[in-house]
């Protein structure tokens, strides 16, 4: 759990639905309040179009954070970005600000509103079973997950293949279900961060998706990825959508309408599965959008964050 205490609202919704927008128009009116991003992808380096990370323009007017944090060719984790977490929120803290927690990376989210209990691991049972899924397969694995801990196997989807090594590694080494860990991500305490949800219409959403991914590709998408591939890119980065369906075009795979096609279907399922999973939390006061997100939820997060957060405000 995080120790420093700044006045904390998150803002959270499925991909495209509208939340960097609302945030920066927000923060444009307090000259106290900081972004802080909670996006598992965004930490990367060189990955800012395809992971609609703020233009420098809006990162000089606003103060961000956790964004640009790490080369693509690392690996990143979420117990590291608890730790650049809680030196974000201390730094806030000191200035006498308040922490804007944006972002739709759901294990991430609950780490900055909850805190979680992280397991430990070990790089070489961590090899091994990563040898494994090449060799037999990840779906084998998940089987095998669903054996030893039925109720993590259910959490996630049997290709995820970093996933389903993880919850197998933490088992091998505590000896504990993997599902026992971040202190039980079926509960939701009382927390000191009040959270807004932004809710479209899922086939308005599907519409914003399509017109988003098309504005990447004209923004010079295509170049990004391609220069990502040079960089030796690690498994976590290239985990970001649109990145190995573009990957896929570049390497004489598909077409480039194939891969655009495929970037839009799973961007859209994506945001199907953080609509599942964001709504299961009963904490989280929800606004519906029918068009734009900074007319129709700002009096919301206004109110929120003049009650000063927390889940008793809501």
């Amino acid at each position: 759990m995080v120790d420093s205490s700044p006045r904390r609202v998150a803002l959270i919704g499925a991909t495209a639905s509208g939340k960097s927008s609302l945030a920066l128009a927000f923060a444009a009116r307090h000259g106290d309040v900081e972004i802080v991003s909670v996006d598992s992808m965004q930490v990367y380096r060189g990955m800012d179009i395809g992971t609609a990370s703020p233009s420098p323009e809006e990162r000089a007017a606003v103060p961000h954070h956790l964004i640009d944090v790490c080369d693509p060719s690392e690996e990143f984790t979420v117990a590291r970005f608890r730790d650049l977490l809680h030196e974000a929120l201390t730094g806030i803290a000191a200035r006498g600000h308040g922490a804007l927690l944006v972002g739709g990376t759901g294990l991430y989210h609950r780490c900055a509103v909850d805190g979680l209990e992280l397991a430990g691991g070990d790089d070489a049972v961590r090899a091994r079973l990563e040898r494994e899924a090449e060799e037999i397969g990840v779906e084998v694995l998940h089987q095998r997950l669903a054996t030893l801990d039925p109720v993590a196997a259910e959490r996630m989807e049997p290709t995820n293949l970093r996933r389903v090594v993880r919850a197998l590694e933490v088992i091998e080494v505590t000896g504990r279900p993997f599902s026992s860990f971040g202190d039980g991500l079926d509960r939701y305490p009382p927390s000191p961060v009040a959270q807004i949800g932004l809710r479209w219409d899922r086939g308005a959403l599907a519409e914003r998706i399509e017109a988003r991914v098309h504005a990447m590709i004209d923004s010079g998408f295509v170049d990004e990825v391609a220069s990502l591939l040079d960089s030796s890119p690690s498994r976590t980065a290239l985990q970001a959508l649109g990145y190995a369906e573009i990957a896929a075009f570049l390497r004489g795979e598909c077409s480039r309408t194939e891969a655009i096609d495929a970037t839009i279907l799973h961007t859209r399922q994506f945001a199907v599965r953080q609509e599942r999973w964001f709504r299961r939390d009963p904490r989280i006061r929800w606004v519906d959008i029918t068009a734009d997100p900074i007319v129709e939820a700002m009096d919301v997060l206004e109110t929120v964050w003049n009650n000063g957060g927390g889940t008793d405000h809501l």
